[in-house]
């Protein structure tokens, strides 16, 4: 049996120690050239959004309703100057962690689009409420108490939402982010719109 050294042990602590300082010195050398990239994908993927939820707005002003700096949702104006309507990015808990919507509601009260714009839910399971075959239930006339999820299918009302099979989480949250958003609508709505 071969007896252990310090030059045995050190010079393979120390080859270690270097390899792992230079992959680490990579990623961040790489993080760093690749942030602004993926900041400015991320705020095009918002505009593409806002257009994709409500389509009736030709351009949208972000709104400050608590004079924090930045934009509490939008305002969506037709190409006279009109409010089409608002969008709404909220967040819930989802099974995987943070699901973030993008709601576009109407001035009329009509629930226009849902989009995901950031989920971690089960590939095949809660991932599934990205599908346009899900988030099309909350299409249609926004309800003042909210969407209710129904576990079990049959939703017939227009506030309720059949749950994902097996993603009953993901669905409520999901339907929680929506709420959020009309209960921000509603209030609006109460202090007469903006414009």
């Amino acid at each position: 049996m071969k007896r252990l050294t310090l030059k045995g042990v050190l010079i393979p602590t120390v080859c270690l120690f270097v390899i792992c300082l230079v992959v680490t010195a990579l990623l961040a050398g790489t993080n760093l050239l690749t942030k602004d990239t993926i900041a400015q994908q991320t705020v095009l993927k918002e505009q593409n959004s806002r257009k994709e939820v409500l389509p009736a707005a030709e351009t949208f002003d972000g709104v400050d309703a608590d004079g924090d700096g930045t934009a509490d949702y939008y305002q969506g104006l037709d190409a006279s100057g009109r409010t089409a309507g608002y969008v709404f990015i909220t967040e819930s808990k989802g099974y995987g962690g943070a699901i973030k919507v993008m709601t576009g509601i109407t001035s009329d009260a009509q629930v226009s689009g849902v989009v995901l714009l950031e989920q971690e839910e089960t590939p095949g399971l809660g991932a599934n409420a990205a599908q346009e075959s899900f988030r099309e239930q909350y299409v249609g006339p926004a309800p003042e108490d909210g969407f209710t999820v129904l576990k079990n299918g049959g939703a017939s009302a227009d506030n309720e939402v059949d749950a994902l099979t097996g993603a009953t989480i993901s669905s409520k949250a999901v339907t929680e982010a929506v709420n959020q958003a009309l209960t921000v609508f509603w209030e609006i709505q109460a202090k007469g719109g903006a414009n």
